[in-house]
């Protein structure tokens, strides 16, 4: 188990930025079938480890949330759980067998009070940047809808932050499309490297003295430098 996924003192200002791809970048999702039983998946899961998605994405070979969970320590098994679910549904339907996913998932800790809603915002403008929508809330299959349109979900907790976009409820859809609009590069080199937490350096540091080192050691990899 990651040391991230363990329980800390960090539990209340912190949650997981977690992606995975399918092997060797290959397409998994291939119609609104596949989509909507991965949100099916997602539903179930989020109410069996009692988390709190706020922010996610479907893309078609790969995928982003998001999330706060209620024990860290059921990360592992929560992520496994699901992947393990599409991976059968997947075989089930197109008669494949194999490896679905490009290995473990990826996961980064972020900084809830920091970084919450600029780690959302590179999410849900992943189909932007890749050009399947011109407006991120025109995309189907994202948290993006509930934010911008008020599109119910079944599985997007609303961000805390979101209150601050407006006093009304259609001040803060409005505000909040033009926030997610707006393109900040910063966002790209930091939440595209999920080999590294993001946060203040005293959050970090917090990290480093709690686990020892902030990133699992990998075969041949050095030890990362601190983002802040």
């Amino acid at each position: 188990m990651p040391y991230y996924a363990r329980k800390h003192q960090l539990n209340n200002s912190l949650i997981y930025h977690i992606m995975n791809r399918g092997n060797n970048k290959e397409q998994v999702f291939n119609c609104s079938d596949d989509y909507l039983h991965f949100i099916y998946l997602l539903k179930e899961y989020s109410a069996r480890f009692k988390i709190k998605l706020f922010h996610w994405v479907i893309m078609p070979n790969h995928y982003h949330l998001l999330l706060e969970i209620n024990d860290p320590e059921n990360i592992s098994s929560c992520m496994a759980g699901l992947n393990r679910a599409y991976t059968h549904y997947h075989h089930k339907v197109y008669t494949t067998v194999g490896f679905l996913w490009q290995g473990r998932y990826k996961l980064q800790p972020v900084q809830k009070e920091r970084y919450l809603l600029a780690c959302g915002r590179y999410i849900e403008r992943n189909p932007v940047k890749a050009n399947l929508v011109d407006k991120a809330q025109n995309y189907l299959y994202s948290s993006a809808a509930f934010y911008c349109l008020g599109n119910p979900d079944a599985i997007t907790a609303e961000d805390p932050s979101f209150i601050e976009f407006g006093q009304e409820i259609t001040q803060r859809r409005k505000s909040y499309t033009e926030f997610l609009s707006n393109w900040v590069t910063e966002e790209e080199i930091a939440f595209s490297n999920l080999e590294e937490p993001r946060g203040d350096k005293e959050f970090v540091r917090k990290l480093i003295k709690e686990a020892g080192r902030y990133m699992p050691k990998r075969r041949g990899s050095p030890l990362k430098r601190i983002v802040a």
